[in-house]
């Protein structure tokens, strides 16, 4: 058996991402898939549209065999840090031959040129030193590796390629797994057009959080109706038929609403000191008196992302920051989970020949398979706190506070469908 494996967001699912599983089975039209995808919030440091169980359902529907989680500590990250616990995942398996992964350049020679750059000496040398003199990682980056690698430094403006760049670094660890790069087909990353050919993620985001304001707007009523005949025809085409099928369902309190974080975030501010905000994960040089600054003066939440934001700190780096203050994580529990890697696989959703790779998987004994929550830990562990909790369950004990937090700031939700009550979804 032929195994592929994906790190993906799914943000929701849409025929761009059903297009990439298209094109695996046309290289490999065998191959059982894997996706790793982040839970209750992303890369970019935002709550999940759908919750994760809902997107692994999904992802099995467009054609994925078996959906497991990334966990909290690395799906909130960087690029480097999502690529490498993705990556670290899927080796520990047992079972991956391949890595899938799409980026806007289509050679897989100049990626992987460019990867190798990062890395040499002379390159990581100057890195450290431009950020301390102030650039950003992304800024120093471009202009280090564009010369080294004698590539465009346009390359590096395009956050696919980045990952996929990522990907590559990490992929020299584990040369048993091979990198299969697939060129992205349709609209750009950041391309808001609902109408583009495989509109992007960001597009349908955008789209539905315009249809989440009239519906508040209109009392809370379902977003499809409140969208103009061509977006609503546009949305259809963007997604698959499942996908679109439960979103045409939602009503904007159903949707999450970063603004619920701001007055939690603001009550932090009034009782840490900034000795303590200094351990939080993110926070340094003084990043502690701006965000205390931004939380004062700001009313909604995006005002507070648009404020701290310098270009030294991305609106990304503050967005995940604050989700780290919220759950409480240092860098020093940061650094311990970097350091041990994903300690376990937990499954969202299987399919019928994912069955067959879960045996495979257990078989392997390579990593414990996360089927029941309560088995590994329980809600009365872990409210005990880090110290005392194993450094699996202290991986498993942020994924679950990050679900809760996601469940928080959405108005009407199932508050049952939590970690220690939800179990996988499983389709024959």
């Amino acid at each position: 058996m032929h195994v592929t494996g994906i790190i993906a967001e799914y943000n929701p699912f849409h025929n761009g991402h059903r297009y990439q599983l298209e094109q695996i089975r046309r290289v490999y039209p065998g191959s059982t898939i894997i996706a790793v995808m982040s839970g209750s919030f992303v890369q970019r440091g935002e709550a999940a549209l759908l919750d994760k169980w809902q997107r692994a359902e999904l992802a099995i529907a467009g054609g994925c065999d078996l959906v497991l989680e990334l966990p909290f500590a690395f799906a909130c990250r960087s690029a480097q840090d999502f690529a490498r616990g993705g990556v670290q995942l899927l080796a520990r398996l047992g079972v991956i031959d391949t890595l899938a992964f799409g980026a806007e350049c289509s050679s897989l020679t100049t990626l992987t040129a460019i990867a190798t750059a990062i890395d040499s000496p002379a390159v990581q040398t100057q890195l450290h030193e431009r950020i301390s003199a102030g650039a950003s990682y992304a800024q120093a980056l471009t202009e280090l590796t564009a010369t080294a690698a004698a590539a465009d430094a346009a390359i590096l403006h395009e956050p696919n390629n980045i990952l996929a760049i990522e990907y590559l670094r990490a992929l020299k660890k584990t040369p048993a797994i091979e990198p299969l790069l697939i060129p992205r087909s349709g609209a750009g990353y950041h391309n808001i057009n609902i109408a583009a050919p495989h509109a992007s993620a960001s597009a349908i985001r955008q789209l539905l959080s315009k249809a989440a304001k009239a519906s508040h707007a209109a009392g809370g009523k379902l977003l499809l109706p409140q969208l103009t005949a061509c977006d609503s025809k546009a949305l259809q085409e963007a997604l698959p038929a499942a996908g679109f099928a439960a979103i045409r369902q939602l009503n904007a309190s159903e949707l999450p609403n970063l603004d619920r974080l701001l007055v939690p975030l603001q009550a932090l501010m009034l009782r840490t000191d900034n000795t303590a905000l200094q351990e939080i994960a993110g926070i340094n040089e003084g990043l502690e008196n701006r965000l205390r600054d931004c939380l004062q003066t700001t009313r909604t939440y995006n005002e507070v992302l648009t404020a701290a934001t310098t270009k030294r700190y991305p609106k990304s780096r503050i967005a995940r920051t604050l989700i780290h203050l919220l759950l409480g994580l240092t860098q020093t529990q940061l650094a311990s989970m970097d350091d041990a890697g994903p300690l376990y696989a937990r499954v969202l959703a299987c399919g019928p020949r994912g069955r067959d790779l879960l045996k495979r998987i257990k078989k392997a004994e390579t990593l414990p398979l996360i089927t029941k929550t309560s088995a590994f830990l329980t809600s009365s562990q872990r409210v005990q706190g880090p110290a005392a909790l194993s450094p699996l369950q202290q991986q498993l004990a942020l994924d679950t506070m990050a679900t809760d937090l996601r469940q928080l700031i959405t108005p009407q939700t199932d508050r049952k469908r939590n970690d220690f009550q939800q179990s996988p979804r499983f389709f024959d």
